[in-house]
């Protein structure tokens, strides 16, 4: 029996880097990902996300918390971290 995955293969994970520099760990990274670690688990999708921590990515001139999602770039405040999970990670996670 052959099983067909669309879009992501059965072992690909969205990998979420967040970055811990100095910038972005005083504009609130650890809240941003301790936000993203919850929801990951009460939406039970754990086993999709590999979740990574990066170092400066030079857009400290920015506000928020510097975070890629597999080669997207994205800007997030603790405030929005919610909102945007919701909106970017889970409509990736479901594509799969």
């Amino acid at each position: 029996m052959w099983i067909i995955y669309k879009g992501r293969g059965m072992n690909d994970m969205i990998t979420i880097s967040v970055c811990v520099g100095t910038s972005c760990h005083l504009n609130g990274s650890y809240n941003v990902l301790q936000i993203f670690q919850q929801l990951t688990e009460q939406y039970s999708i754990h086993d999709q996300i590999d979740f990574k921590a990066c170092f400066c990515r030079k857009e400290c001139q920015n506000h928020g918390v510097s975070i890629s999602i597999d080669k997207d770039n994205f800007r997030v405040t603790s405030e929005e971290a919610d909102a945007f999970f919701k909106k970017e990670i889970l409509k990736k996670c479901n594509n799969q």
